[in-house]
């Protein structure tokens, strides 16, 4: 990539949460501006693009989201999550790399570089969220257990525990969940491994104590509660992938032109807007274009959705 985000900021930086809630006064004055300016270059640029990066409400985030583990119901993972026990917490880190082995949390988190990232969360069923997380980037811990020549994607892998995660009982999906990037993608600097939402520690239902989240693509791939991350020369595999092939891609970008076949991907429900709330078109790459393009330079998006 041409750039390399310049972080600049401390957490003294950061927008205070009472000013995140007050999405009001957000968007229309100063706090705005604080919001804006606590993203760093690239997503400041992102920002703009949009123009309102309002975050959703703690009680929005924290109540409707999605976690098959915990039920297929958007209030599920927030009533049975709490059983998920997330301390102590270890990554296995393996295949191409210089370094593998199981890593405590807290020894790569000792070591990383944690800031405040905004970004817009836009999911599969068409309805979208902006999230204030806390995290640091990917590029970084696979700098730490240092990338071999041959490696070209990164393989991710979620927490299986049925005994603490009542849905993983049912086969509703190909347990343990897991996901893919190339591994340009997870190299870019948008993408991150998040710990934390408006400064706290992440909640379970939320993917604690560590998700990925990469805010140019479906919702789904940004996998929560992970456990195991391998470099590898394969496409690895990615649970809805492989699920159903015909409606999720492996790449997943968020695009606006590419339907899924049941329904329109043109326009999204931002949660917080009330059930009849007007629907506000999609952003390609979900407004992220001016960064991560250039990715995909070359390849047809409809054929590699």
């Amino acid at each position: 990539m041409a750039y390399r985000w310049k972080n600049d900021l401390t957490r003294a930086d950061a927008t205070p949460e009472w000013a995140f809630l007050n999405r009001r006064q957000l968007i229309a004055g100063a706090a705005a501006a604080a919001g804006i300016t606590a993203l760093g270059g690239a997503a400041r640029a992102a920002a703009a693009e949009e123009g309102d990066l309002s975050p959703n409400s703690w009680e929005e985030i924290t109540n409707y989201c999605n976690f098959y583990e915990f039920g297929t119901g958007k209030t599920d993972p927030a009533s049975n999550a709490g059983a998920m026990t997330t301390t102590p917490w270890q990554i296995k880190i393996d295949g191409l790399v210089d370094r593998p082995g199981t890593y405590d949390l807290t020894e790569i988190l000792a070591k990383m570089t944690v800031e405040e990232r905004i970004y817009r969360l836009r999911c599969v069923e068409a309805w979208s969220m902006v999230v204030p997380w806390s995290g640091f980037e990917l590029a970084d811990l696979l700098d730490m257990v240092g990338v071999q020549d041959g490696a070209r994607y990164v393989a991710f892998e979620t927490l299986h525990r049925p005994e603490e995660m009542p849905g993983t009982r049912y086969p509703v999906l190909d347990w343990p969940y897991r996901e893919g990037l190339r591994l340009d993608e997870a190299r870019h600097p948008l993408t991150i491994m998040a710990t934390g939402l408006y400064g706290k520690p992440l909640p379970n239902q939320n993917g604690a104590p560590i998700r990925l989240v990469v805010p140019w693509k479906y919702g789904f791939k940004s996998i929560k509660s992970v456990v195991r991350i391998t470099l590898t020369d394969k496409e690895p595999f990615a649970t809805w992938n492989q699920t159903n092939a015909r409606e999720y891609g492996f790449y997943s970008n968020v695009n606006p032109e590419v339907d899924h076949p049941r329904w329109s991907q043109a326009s999204e429900r931002r949660i917080g807007g009330g059930l009849f709330s007007a629907r506000q078109p999609t952003l390609m790459f979900n407004g992220y274009g001016g960064e991560v393009t250039s990715l995909y330079e070359g390849m047809d998006l409809a054929k590699h959705f």
